[in-house]
Protein backbone atom coordinates (compact mmCIF):
# COMPACT_ATOMS: atom_id res chain seq x y z
CA UNK A 1 0.00 0.00 0.00
CA UNK A 2 1.46 3.49 -1.07
CA UNK A 3 1.37 6.19 1.43
CA UNK A 4 -1.51 9.06 1.18
CA UNK A 5 0.33 12.03 -0.66
CA UNK A 6 -2.16 14.52 0.89
CA UNK A 7 -2.41 13.83 4.35
CA UNK A 8 -1.87 16.96 7.35
CA UNK A 9 -0.95 16.73 10.27
CA UNK A 10 -4.60 16.82 12.24
CA UNK A 11 -5.33 13.94 10.12
CA UNK A 12 -2.28 11.54 10.92
CA UNK A 13 -2.92 12.47 14.84
CA UNK A 14 -6.23 11.49 14.39
CA UNK A 15 -5.73 8.20 12.74
CA UNK A 16 -2.14 7.25 14.82
CA UNK A 17 -5.03 7.34 18.08
CA UNK A 18 -5.70 3.20 17.62
CA UNK A 19 -2.33 3.31 19.06
CA UNK A 20 -3.03 5.21 22.03
CA UNK A 21 -0.99 8.32 20.70
CA UNK A 22 -2.11 11.42 22.61
CA UNK A 23 -1.20 15.05 21.30
CA UNK A 24 0.71 16.34 24.66
CA UNK A 25 2.59 19.46 23.57
CA UNK A 26 3.37 21.82 20.76
CA UNK A 27 6.24 24.23 20.19
CA UNK A 28 5.90 26.36 17.09
CA UNK A 29 4.69 23.91 14.06
CA UNK A 30 5.38 21.19 15.73
CA UNK A 31 3.38 19.02 17.73
CA UNK A 32 4.56 16.12 20.23
CA UNK A 33 2.55 12.99 20.57
CA UNK A 34 3.27 10.36 23.08
CA UNK A 35 2.34 6.88 23.55
CA UNK A 36 2.40 4.03 26.70
CA UNK A 37 1.33 1.03 24.21
CA UNK A 38 3.99 -1.68 23.94
CA UNK A 39 6.26 1.21 25.83
CA UNK A 40 6.66 5.24 26.14
CA UNK A 41 6.98 6.63 22.56
CA UNK A 42 7.56 10.32 21.65
CA UNK A 43 6.77 11.72 17.75
CA UNK A 44 7.44 15.54 16.81
CA UNK A 45 5.05 15.93 13.64
CA UNK A 46 5.05 18.94 11.98
CA UNK A 47 1.71 20.68 11.58
CA UNK A 48 1.79 21.37 7.96
CA UNK A 49 -0.71 20.54 5.42
CA UNK A 50 -0.34 17.97 3.55
CA UNK A 51 2.85 16.34 5.67
CA UNK A 52 5.95 15.95 3.21
CA UNK A 53 5.98 12.41 1.40
CA UNK A 54 9.19 11.51 3.25
CA UNK A 55 8.26 13.06 6.33
CA UNK A 56 5.12 10.86 6.59
CA UNK A 57 7.40 7.96 5.66
CA UNK A 58 9.70 8.69 8.69
CA UNK A 59 6.74 8.73 11.11
CA UNK A 60 5.60 5.61 10.03
CA UNK A 61 8.52 4.04 9.95
CA UNK A 62 9.01 4.58 13.32
CA UNK A 63 5.74 4.04 14.47
CA UNK A 64 6.48 0.61 12.90
CA UNK A 65 9.70 0.15 14.92
CA UNK A 66 8.11 0.72 18.29
CA UNK A 67 4.98 -1.51 17.88
CA UNK A 68 7.31 -4.61 15.94
CA UNK A 69 5.32 -4.35 12.79
CA UNK A 70 5.86 -3.67 9.69
CA UNK A 71 5.17 -0.34 7.56
CA UNK A 72 2.73 -1.95 5.23
CA UNK A 73 1.17 -3.17 8.24
CA UNK A 74 0.83 0.09 9.57
CA UNK A 75 -0.31 1.87 6.33
CA UNK A 76 -2.89 -1.15 6.55
CA UNK A 77 -4.07 -0.21 9.83
CA UNK A 78 -4.41 3.35 9.42
CA UNK A 79 -5.24 4.34 6.24
CA UNK A 80 -7.60 1.01 5.03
Amino acid sequence: MKSPRSLSAKQLIKSLKIYGYEVVSQKGSHIKVTTQQNGEHHLAIPNHDPIKIGTLNAILRQVAEHLGKSKEDILTDLFS
